[in-house]
């Protein structure tokens, strides 16, 4: 049956059928896990531990999981529902390298995982303009605080460049996004760049993703 998430969550802007084990299932995830998960081979390394934040109804996590088996995935999502069906999509796909997701608040000064030592990587999909900007902010210093040493944040999603949209849909999405929610909406890559700066993490790479979408790598100074 079709459910409506609250708005703490990606999985509010989306209806998602819900299997009787509780599985979601996004079409958006659908029809972008390939072409993120082919990207993510490419600038990820190919061993270690990554942390996603914002993962939703854990379908990324059990496809990038599945694709990239020497990396050990940690899923988190702030929203309880969330995390039940990514629970039930780890235990449908039988991944080993999937861990248990984690109720993380970004914005908080601690996320809970400091005891597990630095992680190689930290992505976020879909999350940052589906939030207030101080979620912007709490993600850049949570990887200022725990990424290793030429560890790397991946970013997906659409974004602004210089003030301006590279898409009239991205500008209608922004704008359908800020009435919603005041708060939301499409962050400039200069915006974050400075954010990454403050913290310790500079843009990378930018990469074009179909339907006018991105991937951004920042990369710790030191690497």
């Amino acid at each position: 049956m079709p459910t409506e998430k609250d708005d703490r969550s990606p999985v509010a802007l989306e209806l998602r059928d819900v299997s009787a084990d509780q599985r979601m299932f996004s079409p958006s995830v659908a029809r972008n896990s390939a072409p993120i998960l082919a990207a993510l081979k490419r600038v990820l390394p190919t061993h270690g531990a990554v942390l996603e934040i914002g993962c939703g109804t854990g379908e990324h996590a059990v496809c990038f999981a599945g694709g990239m088996p020497n990396l050990t995935w940690q899923p988190s999502d702030p929203d309880a529902d969330a995390r039940t069906s990514t629970s039930s999509w780890i235990k449908f796909a039988g991944l080993t390298n999937v861990l248990a997701p984690l109720d993380i608040d970004v914005c908080s000064g601690r996320w809970g995982v400091e005891q597990t030592g630095r992680f190689d990587a930290i992505v976020s999909i879909n999350m940052i303009h589906i939030a207030p900007w101080a979620a912007s902010l709490g993600l850049f210093a949570g990887a200022g605080r725990l990424l290793r040493t030429g560890g790397l944040l991946v970013l997906y999603g659409p974004f602004m460049r210089d003030g301006a949209h590279n898409a009239p849909s991205n500008a209608a999405f922004d704008a359908a996004l800020k009435e919603k929610n005041p708060s939301w909406g499409l962050r400039d890559i200069a915006d974050l760049e400075q954010v990454g700066g403050a913290t310790g993490l500079k843009l990378r790479e930018t990469i074009d993703m179909p339907t006018n979408n991105m991937l951004l790598v920042f990369s710790t100074r030191s690497a």
